[in-house]
C-alpha cells in the first residue's frame, strides 16, 4: 500500500512540474509561437515589401498605441487597478524625446531610454496616491492627472509650444544606422518603413517582458494582490512594493508610446493627449482582452484601424456620409462620428457576451477549426499516461 501511494505521489509530482513547465514557457502552445513568427514577419518583411503610406501609417499608429496598452494592462489587468490616465505618461515620454532627440538631437537609443526613465519615475511618483484610492476615485485621479499634464505642458511653452505646438523631427540613428533612411541590400527605404520595424521590433520586446514578469513569483503575487489583497496580506505580501513597481513598468510603456507618437507625426501638441485619449486605451484593453498577452495589440488593430479605414473607404460603405457640417437630408452618420459609434457597440458587445475580450474568441475560433487535427495528439498523450501510471502499479 504504500509503494502504490508512493507511486501516487511520483506521478502527481510529475504532472505538477510539468503544469508549472509548460505555464512558465515563453511559448505555451503551438498558437503563440505562430503568432511570435507572424508578429516578426509583419515587423520586417512587411514593410520591406510595400511603400504604401497608408498601410504603413496605420501599421506604426497600431504599434505604438499597443506598446501603451500593453503598459495600461499590466495595471488594469494584471494587478486589478482602474486607471485611464495613460495620456499623461505618453505626454511625458513625446516631451522627453522632444527635448533629447530633437532640441538636443541626441541618437534614437539615448531618447528611447530617457523616455522610459521619465515614465517610470513619474508612474513612482503617482502610484502612493493611486493606492491610496479604489474604484471610481482612481477614475477621478486618472482624470486629474491628465489635467494637471495638460496644463503644465500648455505652460511650458518653450519646449511644447503652448496650445499651437511645435515641430518635432526625432534623431533617429544608431551609430550607423539611420533608420529615417535605412539602407538595406542595396536599397534606400523611407521614413515610414524604417519606423514601422523599429516601432513592431519594441512591441514584441514590450510583450515578451511583460509575459516573463507575470509568470514570475513577482508576477503571481501581483495577481494574487488583484483576487484577493486581504488573503495575499495574510500570507506575507507586500502590496505597496509590488503595486509601485507595476505603476512604474506601465508608465514606462506609456511613455515610449508617447516618444514614438512624436516619431511618427514629427509633430507635438499637448491637445492631442486629452480625456479622448484615455478612453481610447479604456476601449483598447477591454476590447482586446484584460489579462491576455496579445489582448492590447488585437485591441489596438481593431479600434486605431476603424476611424483611418472609415475615412477612407467612406463612398464604399452606403450608411456613411462624408460630412455632418451639411444636412442634405439623407440618412446615414458621419465618418468623424462613425468610429464612436462602433466603439460603443463593442463595448456593449464585449462586456455583456464575452468579457475576456476578442482575443478569447479568436483562441476559441482558433481551437474549434484545429479540433479534427488535436484529436490524435490528446488521444496519444492520454495512452501516455495510462502507460505510467500502469507501470508503477504493482
Amino acid at each position: 500500500m504504500t509503494t502504490v501511494s508512493s507511486a501516487r505521489a511520483t506521478l502527481a509530482g510529475r504532472d505538477r512540474s510539468a503544469d508549472i513547465r509548460r505555464e512558465t514557457r515563453v511559448f505555451r502552445t503551438p498558437w503563440t509561437r505562430y503568432g511570435a513568427l507572424l508578429l516578426v514577419a509583419l515587423a520586417v518583411v512587411l514593410p520591406l515589401s510595400t511603400a504604401d503610406s497608408f498601410l504603413l501609417s496605420l501599421g506604426i499608429t497600431v504599434g505604438y498605441f499597443s506598446i501603451a496598452a500593453v503598459g495600461l494592462n499590466v495595471v488594469n489587468g494584471y494587478a486589478g487597478q482602474i486607471m485611464m490616465g495613460q495620456p499623461f505618461f505618453l505626454a511625458i515620454g513625446a516631451f522627453t524625446a522632444v527635448a533629447v532627440g530633437s532640441v538636443a538631437d541626441l541618437p534614437l537609443p539615448v531618447w528611447l531610454v530617457a523616455a522610459a526613465v521619465m515614465g517610470a519615475l513619474a508612474g513612482v511618483l503617482v502610484a502612493p496616491f493611486a493606492l491610496r484610492l479604489k474604484g471610481v476615485y482612481q477614475i477621478v485621479l486618472s482624470l486629474g492627472l491628465i489635467f494637471i499634464g495638460q496644463y503644465i505642458f500648455v505652460n511650458w511653452s518653450d519646449l511644447t509650444g503652448g496650445v499651437s505646438g511645435r515641430r518635432a523631427p526625432l534623431n533617429m540613428s544608431i551609430g550607423p544606422l539611420d533608420f529615417a533612411a535605412l539602407q538595406f541590400g542595396g536599397m534606400t527605404y523611407s521614413y515610414q518603413q524604417g519606423l514601422f520595424m523599429l516601432v513592431w521590433v519594441v512591441v514584441g520586446v514590450c510583450m515578451l517582458l511583460v509575459h516573463l514578469l507575470m509568470r514570475s513569483p513577482g508576477g503571481r503575487n501581483i495577481m494574487a494582490l488583484r483576487d484577493s489583497e486581504l488573503a495575499a496580506r495574510v500570507v506575507g505580501l507586500n502590496p505597496a512594493r509590488s503595486m509601485v513597481g507595476v505603476f512604474a513598468i506601465s508608465s514606462a510603456m506609456g511613455a515610449v508610446g508617447g516618444a514614438f507618437y512624436v516619431a511618427q507625426l514629427r509633430f507635438v501638441s499637448v491637445e492631442q493627449f486629452n480625456l479622448g485619449m484615455g478612453l481610447t486605451f479604456i476601449i483598447i484593453v477591454t476590447v482586446g482582452g484584460l489579462s491576455t498577452s496579445w489582448g492590447p495589440v488585437v485591441g489596438s488593430l481593431v479600434i486605431c484601424s476603424i476611424p483611418l479605414l472609415a475615412g477612407r473607404y467612406a463612398e464604399m460603405i452606403p450608411f456613411l456620409k462624408p460630412s455632418a457640417s451639411v444636412p442634405d437630408g439623407t440618412f446615414g452618420i458621419p465618418v468623424g462620428q462613425f468610429s464612436v459609434v462602433v466603439y460603443g457597440l463593442l463595448l456593449v458587445l464585449i462586456l455583456m457576451f464575452e468579457p475576456r475580450g476578442l482575443t478569447h474568441l479568436l483562441k476559441v475560433f482558433a481551437l474549434w477549426i484545429t479540433t479534427p487535427l488535436r484529436r490524435p495528439s490528446t488521444r496519444r498523450r492520454e495512452r501516455e499516461k495510462a502507460r505510467e501510471a500502469a507501470e508503477w502499479t504493482p
